[in-house]
């Protein structure tokens, strides 16, 4: 399990006073009204922040860090991502789970056989679509390195966190 969830990405600045305007990745974007502390990050640096204000602007969300206090400052941020630990993150229900516990859970057939890794996920207006890289075995019987796989019935048969295992039925011309 991940030990911090990404709630979204510095777009640009905002104003003079070291505002940026943040894309959230959440999906709850009232869930920046409530936030105290969260962490910038850029590959390995992270710096973390409290947040002193937060205002939304169509799409976006403008947020006010009390460590940045003008453009300049702001500007060195542009593109980085936002994360807020775990402890910090929206609180679930029994039964559900944080897709970015998803990640590297093993992908498996119906019948058992391993199709591989989750490697990723993608949000599309209509349903969550898995990345999974195939295992060595697939790769050399399919001449594919990854396959996508919606999240629907009628292919995510399981997901079990615990064992972190995704059990799955591909139609012919899939793989």
């Amino acid at each position: 399990m991940v030990d911090r969830f990404r709630i979204g990405v510095i777009t640009k600045t905002h104003g003079i006073k070291g505002e940026v305007s943040v894309f959230p990745t959440t999906d709850d974007n009232d869930r920046f009204n409530y936030l105290e502390k969260c962490y910038i990050i850029r590959g390995k640096e992270e710096k973390a922040v409290k947040v002193s204000g937060c205002k939304f602007f169509k799409n976006t969300v403008i947020l006010k860090f009390d460590e940045i206090n003008s453009i300049e400052e702001a500007e060195k941020y542009i593109k980085c991502e936002l994360y807020v630990d775990r402890e910090d993150a929206i609180e679930i229900d029994d039964g559900e789970y944080y897709l970015a516990d998803m990640i590297g859970m093993e992908v498996v057939e119906e019948d058992g056989t391993v199709l591989g890794t989750l490697k990723d996920y993608l949000e599309s207006p209509a349903h969550i679509i898995y990345v999974v890289e195939l295992s060595d075995e697939k790769k050399a019987s399919s001449g594919k390195t990854e396959i996508m796989i919606p999240d629907v019935d009628e292919f995510i048969k399981d997901i079990d966190i615990t064992e972190s295992k995704m059990t799955v039925k591909l139609l012919k011309g899939m793989l």
